[in-house]
């Protein structure tokens, strides 16, 4: 199955209306999103816990209030213009329940993967807020469809993992893995050696703990990143043997594809939902 990664994100902006629109006329199996509570306690769809990257607004998501994201431009960043059928440029940030309504307008049954992304000021009652949106909705937890929807949950943080499971059935749920690296960390946050490797450690222990989630069967997904799938073939080995259903982000190239192919991987997460849709 292919899942279009913040929605078709190569072609548009992710997470915008247009991503998620091109996503679905591209034939992709699901979509997946990333969220984020605002200050006045709306679930928005947007990956980083600031702006400055996908808008032209600054500071962090959690300070603002939907009304006050709203006014922000979140789709020329990408310079692709947006087609009139995908809406306006004052259209495409998207709430869940949003998503939710063009993902029912989609025609045939399809998946969302939600990705709860921490940390999070609100902590967990990120998930709580998330599940209860998904109830009034009219979601069934034991089966976890939503009309045509079935929705699953991810996250790299063990502790909202484990708070799902208490809710969600563990076959919905998707243990993210990732290598981290005090380098990397320090690069992507702009940390100094002290602050970069305090929080590579608190990022280790977490990516150590997830893997023993997925060690311990204790949920049905597991979500590593291309990259740990190609340095750690014996562990990947072990969890497909275990029954674990894998979805492997963010695969791209033929050469991923194709990879993930030969192992036997059943979901692939891409940017590219056409392009690997046609090589499949």
């Amino acid at each position: 199955m292919v899942y279009a990664h913040r929605g078709a994100s190569a072609a548009f902006a992710e997470h915008t209306r247009a991503a998620y629109l091109k996503a679905i006329a591209d034939g992709a199996d699901g979509v997946e999103c990333d969220v984020h509570l605002t200050r006045d306690q709306h679930v928005v769809l947007l990956h980083d816990a600031n702006l400055d990257r996908t808008s032209d607004g600054t500071g962090p998501v959690a300070e603002k209030t939907l009304e006050e994201l709203r006014q922000l431009d979140f789709s020329s960043w990408k310079g692709a213009r947006i087609p009139d059928q995908y809406g306006a440029k004052s259209d495409q940030l998207l709430t869940l329940p949003e998503l939710l309504d063009i993902l029912r307008d989609a025609g045939r049954a399809i998946g969302l993967a939600i990705e709860l992304k921490h940390p999070s000021p609100y902590q967990l009652k990120l998930e709580d807020r998330v599940l209860e949106l998904l109830s009034s909705e009219g979601w069934n937890a034991e089966t976890s469809i939503l009309d045509n929807i079935q929705v699953s949950f991810m996250s790299f943080s063990p502790d909202s993992v484990k708070h799902l499971l208490q809710f969600v059935p563990a076959e919905h749920i998707c243990q993210l893995v990732d290598d981290v690296t005090v380098e990397e960390i320090r690069d992507e946050l702009g940390l100094g050696v002290i602050t970069g490797g305090a929080v590579a450690n608190v990022m280790k222990a977490a990516q150590q703990e997830g893997e023993r989630i997925l060690d311990d069967c204790e949920v049905g997904l597991a979500g590593p990143g291309i990259d740990y799938v190609r340095k750690h073939a014996r562990t990947v080995q072990r969890w497909l043997e275990s029954g674990r259903r894998f979805r492997v982000w963010t695969v791209d190239s033929e050469n991923d594809v194709a990879l993930c192919q030969g192992l036997g991987i059943h979901e692939i997460t891409t940017n590219k939902p056409a392009q690997v849709l046609a090589q499949l």
